[in-house]
């Protein structure tokens, strides 16, 4: 069964299509990853399957679940990383994590969200008010979240953006975790060198139309799009 199942998904704003006639497959335990030119569509795809917009035709399916019927099942094991934070920036960093876990049921106790905050270095700063985060220390704050809610289906825009060498080996090392769990993994990314190093798949989302690229040309190609 697919993680992830794009079937000629289409996305039209007054006259203009941004999405043409898009299909793809992320396999469980697969990370693909989707790069394209800015205003090519990447965002959009992911706020569609993010159950954020409706297509204006195709459809989707996460596991084995219809994307639009079933907005509601697939909004349970679904989680997206976009790429603004979407923080509160007057709670601290324990209280983020608390409330984003309660929306879904789930309540870790301070052991286990003080393991995932040193996980992502940011430990120290657990009672600081996110205001006085970096946007690279709300990234990181963002890992820790996911760290601790496991999601069947990852969806992150721009994942590497704001983070240092380091944060981005972090991200890394939690991709591959995330996909050894048998999660799937959709990534918007302009980060050619550190997507080879997690993709299975990769494509090329450009002027409406995506198209498949293999991961070893990713760091060869002089230019994708």
């Amino acid at each position: 069964m697919s993680g992830i199942r794009g079937i000629q998904l289409s996305q039209s704003y007054r006259h203009y299509q941004v999405l043409k006639d898009v299909s793809f497959e992320v396999a469980q335990g697969e990370c693909y990853a989707l790069f394209g030119p800015n205003g090519a569509g990447k965002t959009t795809l992911l706020k569609l399957l993010a159950t954020l917009q409706k297509p204006s035709s195709g459809r989707f399916e996460m596991m084995g679940h219809d994307g639009i019927r079933d907005r509601n099942r697939v909004r349970e094991f679904l989680l997206m990383i976009a790429h603004g934070s979407y923080l509160y920036g007057e709670l601290d960093a324990v209280e983020n994590i608390r409330f984003a876990l309660a929306l879904r049921g789930l309540s870790p106790d301070a052991r286990e969200i003080k393991t995932a905050l040193d996980r992502v270095g940011i430990g120290a700063f657990a009672d600081f008010k996110i205001r006085y985060f970096s946007e690279g220390m709300k990234k990181r704050l963002s890992i820790a979240k996911a760290i601790l809610i496991r999601p069947k289906v990852l969806l992150m825009d721009e994942p590497y953006s704001s983070l240092d060498e380091r944060g981005m080996k972090l991200m890394n090392q939690f991709i591959r975790e995330s996909t050894g769990q048998g999660a799937s993994v959709l990534m918007t990314s302009h980060n050619r060198v550190q997507s080879a190093e997690v993709a299975g798949k990769a494509g090329v989302l450009f002027q409406g139309t995506l198209r498949d690229i293999a991961v070893k040309d990713l760091a060869a190609a002089h230019e994708l799009f």
